[in-house]
């Protein structure tokens, strides 16, 4: 296998002045694409906003050889994603991948929570995902070619104390992949989800220094690389945190088919080992998949027959 590079691509990088996303921009361009280094400039909690940061990378880039712009957009506000897309084209005529990033933390625990921080959070994650996703969207169905990377977290995953506006966000990039990697697939747009964990600002109280050295962002960024390159796959969740990789699924168990008269909440809780038993669980394929197996169950059960 030859060596990965990027000639010729355009990335956009999102909250890409600091952390992950700096080290993801850095990665991209050293191995040869243009790339667009977005961000707020904000602090950690979404508030202030300047554009040091994202100067400072842009100028990283051009030191080591490479071509890069910065924007400053709040990837919230669509008016300002399509913009950066705007300029992007106008500067190189392309976008190949879309790499999102951008995040704050709210973090308090759900009953001490005001909606809004909830929101805020949301509105960063998720919506600002899907509006730099969208914009770019058009284009790379255009160039029959596109490759995404949502980003996930541990926090969405699996679940974290007082994090449930950015462990609703998290989990939600899951949902959006999913879908785009079924929509994107006649175009050649590949979507996948990396979920990190990094020593970084937004985390930089949790671990210890020797931990934090460990856990360094320039440890996940090959992963990332690797999610978005020419021969990339799709519909992956990539863990990565510390040199480590590993791949996140959801399966379904095989559970059971209850009869007309049997299905009662009672007959669940008698029977709910067995339909928690993870003996013979698949992977689905998607919504449909989990439908059919649903109905051909019922169907058989019942001696009926499906065409399906």
């Amino acid at each position: 296998m030859g060596d990965i590079r990027f000639d010729g691509r355009v990335a956009i990088v999102t909250g890409a002045g600091v952390g992950l996303g700096r080290s993801h921009a850095l990665g991209l361009a050293a191995r040869g694409a243009k790339v667009v280094v977005n961000d707020l400039g904000v602090s950690r909690d979404g508030s202030g906003s300047t554009s040091e940061a994202s100067e400072a990378v842009v100028a990283e880039i051009k030191a080591m050889g490479g071509e890069a712009i910065a924007h400053g957009c709040d990837v919230s506000d669509e008016d300002g994603v399509k913009d950066m897309v705007a300029q992007a084209m106008d500067t190189w005529g392309r976008i190949d991948i879309c790499v999102n990033n951008a995040g704050i933390l709210l973090d308090k625990t759900f009953g001490k929570m005001e909606m809004s921080a909830f929101r805020k959070v949301i509105d960063v994650h998720l919506i600002g995902s899907a509006n730099v996703a969208h914009a770019c969207w058009p284009i790379m169905r255009e160039q029959k070619y596109g490759r995404i990377v949502f980003t996930s977290s541990g926090s969405g995953l699996y679940g974290n104390f007082g994090q449930s506006n950015y462990g609703a966000a998290k989990a939600a990039m899951m949902g959006l992949m999913n879908v785009l990697h079924i929509e994107g697939a006649r175009d050649n747009i590949r979507v996948n989800t990396l979920a990190p964990t990094a020593a970084t600002r937004m985390t930089e109280e949790l671990f210890p220094p020797e931990t934090a050295e460990l856990l360094a962002p320039e440890t996940i960024t090959p992963g990332l690389l690797y999610l978005v390159s020419e021969d990339a796959p799709s519909h992956v969740i990539l863990g990565a945190g510390a040199g480590s990789f590993a791949q996140t699924r959801v399966y379904e168990t095989k559970g059971i088919t209850l009869s007309d008269e049997d299905n009662t909440p009672e007959t669940i809780a008698a029977q709910f080992n067995q339909i928690t038993d993870p003996s013979n669980q698949v992977e689905m394929a998607d919504a449909f998949a989990q439908t059919k197996k649903y109905a051909l169950n019922a169907a058989q059960a019942r001696g009926l027959k499906l065409d399906w």
